[in-house]
Parts: C-alpha cells; structure tokens; sequence
C-alpha cells in the first residue's frame, strides 16, 4: 500500500495544479519504491498456495470448511490485486514549478519521504508451528502404530495362504490350523449349536454390567 496525493485543479489561480500519474522520477524515493515493489512481488510468489494439492488431503467431512476457507482467502487477494502493486510515482520538480506557493511541495516531500508503512507483523505463523509441532508426535505416533498393524497383517496373510483351501479342509484340518475357534469335543465339550449364548453358565453383556454394578 502507499500513499496517494490527490490535488484538485484549481480554476483561475495562476498556478494551476492537477493530479499527475505515471510521471517517472530520478528522485531516490522512486527507486526505494521499485525495490519494494520487487520484494512485495517476490514475497507474493513464495507464499502462493496451492489448493489443489491441499485439497487432496482434506478428510471428506472438512471439505466444506476447507471450501469456506478458501472462499475467505480469494475474497482477500481479489481486494488486494484491485489496488495498485506499487505506490503512485511524483515528479516533485515538476509540482514545483505548478505550485506558486514557496516551500509548500518541499513540505509534502518532505513529509512523504519520511512517512514509512511497516510491513504487517506476522502474529499467527509461530502458533501454527507450534500446532505442527505438537500434532507430529501424535502423527508419529500413529505411523508406528499402523506399521505394526500392517506387520501382523501381512503375517496372518502368509498364514492363511500357507492353509489348505478352506473346501479342501477336514474338521481335524481345521482344528490344527485354528484350535482357539475349532470344536473340541473332548477337551472342551458344548452343546448344539455350539454358540456361546447355549452354553451352560453364559451371561450376557448386560448381566455382566448389572452385576458389576451390584445388583443381581
């Protein structure tokens, strides 16, 4: 952002002044505005985004708070691409010559040169670090975890596909390849149909819970 000087053309004064635009300067202040033009333009590039892959990787029931999001965001760059990059050059030496008032552009100059617009402080990057930061053991975390789980599952792959197909199986088959879910009439005899809820000295979750809980 800079500062617009706007002056009104002033009919009948023998110094008439206008606004002027466009008019290029050698004045060193021109060249510190074209510095910081290039450093704005260069700060835009690297901090452009992109959705597209961004959006990838939005869970599907956040898609439409990342959609407000963004929504917010292009509202924000199409109010600040509707300004001007760059701040409006002057050619003081030329109001100076208009202006019949001694000492009265020296003084815009003056005061225009020394006015400086700082830089928005950036307040919020150093809490989204910390987010990061304190979100990575938790992503960490559960990598680990998956990793393992991948490991075993793999491992009971192997295990199923070193078994005899299941419609090739005899129940003595069965019971050496899974003994924990197999009959075992002798050692562990139950009644027909075999089904937890048939068997002598069941309860249900709801007995359990009662009981836990004191009554009877």
């Amino acid at each position: 952002m800079g500062v617009r000087f706007k002056y009104s053309k002033i009919s009948g004064s023998p110094g008439s002044v206008s606004t002027l635009r466009g008019i290029s300067t050698s004045s060193g202040h021109t060249r510190t505005q074209s510095y910081l033009c290039r450093m704005a333009a260069r700060r835009i590039a690297q901090s452009s985004i992109n959705w597209s892959a961004l959006a990838e990787r939005v869970p599907a029931n956040q898609k439409s708070s990342f959609g407000a999001f963004k929504t917010k965001s292009d509202i924000y760059v199409r109010a600040v691409l509707a300004n001007p990059e760059c701040p409006p050059q002057i050619d003081w030496a030329n109001y100076k010559k208009l202006v019949p008032v001694a000492g009265l552009v020296d003084s815009f100059q003056k005061q225009y040169d020394a006015l400086k617009v700082p830089y928005p402080q950036d307040k919020v990057s150093s809490q989204v670090d910390a987010e990061i930061k304190a979100s990575q053991s938790e992503i960490d975390a559960y990598k680990k975890a998956s990793e393992q789980r991948i490991q075993n599952y793999q491992k009971e792959i192997a295990h199923l596909k070193s078994l005899l197909p299941y419609e090739q199986m005899t129940m003595e088959d069965y019971r050496d390849a899974f003994p924990d879910s197999a009959l075992d009439p002798l050692n562990k005899p139950t009644f027909w149909p075999h089904t937890p809820e048939e068997q002598v000295g069941y309860k249900s979750k709801e007995q359990l819970e009662a009981e836990a809980q004191g009554h009877h």
